[in-house]
C-alpha cells in the first residue's frame, strides 16, 4: 500500500511546503563532504593522551582522537580498518607528526571512551521533543533467518531515544535495550534537561505520570502536549491538570480537532529527526556490545548535530 493510500487526509488538502533558501542549503550540503571541517589546531593540539600519572601501561591516544576517527568513519560509513587507512592518508596529507590509532584500538576503545554530550545551539527554555525508533543490531539478514533458522526467527535490537528542539538539533539521546519503556526514558532526559523547557511534544507512549512529574519538578510551567490514550479518564491531580484539560477538550470537539488546536503536529519534529538518521547513518548498529553500540549512535546524533549547524532548509507553506 502506498503512503498516499495509507494517509488520512486527502492529497487534494494536505499543505504543501516549498525551500526558500535553496543556496545557502545547497551550500552546506557541500560543506558536509569537506574534510577540512574534521581537523582544527585543537584537535592536533589535544591528539595524544595525557600521562595518568598512575603506574603501568599509558593509553597513547586521547578520547578526542578517538572520537574524531569514530566519526570520520561514521560520516563516511567506513569499516574500522578503512578509518584507519583513511585518517592516516588525511595525516599525511597535512604533514603531521601524528600517529593513526589501528582499528583494534578503536574498537577497544569505542566501548570506554566519552562522547561530549549535545549542547543546545540558543541558550534559554527551549521546545523539547520527544520519540524513539527501533535499530537493528548486525547479525544474519531476516531472509537468511527466516530460512535456515525457523525457531529464532526474531531478530535483536536496540531503541534510540531522541529530544529534539524546535530548530531540529538533537538536544538529549539516548540508547536502550527494546523493552525499556519509553515514558521512563523520557522522564530521565527531561529531568536531565532540568529547567530549560518551556513546551513538551510527544506521542501517547509518553503518557504517564512520571512525564508529568518529570516536567513540574523543573519548577517553570510547561506547556505539555501529550495526547491521553483512548480510554483515559480525568484524575483530578494538580500535576495531571494540563491532561485533564486535554480528555475535556477531546469529549468536546474530538480528538483530530484536538490535535490541531494544541499543536500536536509538532511531534513530527523528532520524526524528522529519526528519518535523518535512518538515511545519514543508516538502521543498522555495527559494534557488538552495548556500551560500544552507545557510543556509535551518540557520536552519529553528533555528526547529525554538525549538519544541523552547518544549515538545514528553511521551508514555507505553498498559498495556494
Amino acid at each position: 500500500m502506498s503512503a498516499r493510500t495509507k494517509s488520512k487526509v486527502t492529497p487534494k488538502y494536505k499543505t504543501k511546503y516549498r525551500v526558500q533558501n535553496w543556496r545557502a542549503y545547497e551550500a552546506s550540503l557541500r560543506q558536509r563532504g569537506d574534510v577540512t571541517v574534521w581537523f582544527d589546531e585543537g584537535i592536533v593540539d589535544a591528539w595524544n593522551a595525557r600521562s595518568s600519572g598512575h603506574r603501568g601501561g599509558q593509553q597513547r591516544y586521547s578520547d578526542l582522537a578517538i572520537v574524531t576517527v569514530l566519526t570520520l568513519r561514521a560520516v563516511f560509513h567506513l569499516a574500522l580498518r578503512q578509518a584507519e587507512g583513511f585518517v592516516g592518508s588525511l595525516i599525511r596529507l597535512m604533514d603531521l607528526d601524528l600517529e593513526t590509532p589501528d582499528h583494534t584500538t578503536l574498537s577497544r576503545r569505542s566501548a570506554t571512551v566519552i562522547v561530549p554530550p549535545p549542547v543546545p545551539v540558543h541558550a534559554g527554555p527551549i521546545h523539547l521533543v520527544i520519540d524513539s525508533t527501533g535499530l537493528k543490531m548486525m547479525g544474519d539478514g531476516e531472509w537468511h533467518v527466516l530460512r535456515h533458522k525457523p525457531g529464532n526467527q526474531r531478530r535483536s535490537w536496540r531503541k534510540l531515544h531522541l529530544g529534539v528542539d524546535a530548530d531540529g538539533f538533537i538536544v538529549a539521546a539516548a540508547l536502550t535495550e527494546s523493552g525499556v519503556d519509553d515514558s521512563s526514558v523520557g522522564a530521565a532526559i527531561i529531568r536531565g534537561l532540568g529547567s530549560g523547557i518551556k513546551r513538551f511534544n510527544a506521542d501517547g507512549a509518553y503518557d504517564s505520570r512520571a512525564v508529568y512529574e518529570a516536567l513540574a519538578a523543573g519548577g517553570a510551567e510547561v506547556k505539555i502536549v501529550i495526547p491521553p490514550r483512548r480510554e483515559a479518564t480525568a484524575s483530578g491531580d494538580d500535576v495531571l491538570h494540563q491532561r485533564d484539560a486535554a480528555i475535556a477538550r477531546i469529549k468536546e470537539v474530538g480528538r483530530r480537532r484536538w490535535r490541531k488546536e494544541a499543536g500536536a503536529h509538532q511531534q513530527a519534529r523528532a520524526e524528522n529527526a529519526m528519518l535523518r538518521y535512518k538515511r545519514i547513518v543508516g538502521d543498522v548498529l555495527r559494534a557488538r556490545t552495548m556500551a560500544a553500540q552507545t557510543t556509535e549512535a551518540m557520536i552519529a546524533v553528533s555528526v547529525l548535530n554538525r549538519m544541523t549547524v552547518l544549515g538545514t532548509p528553511a521551508s514555507a507553506p505553498v498559498v495556494p
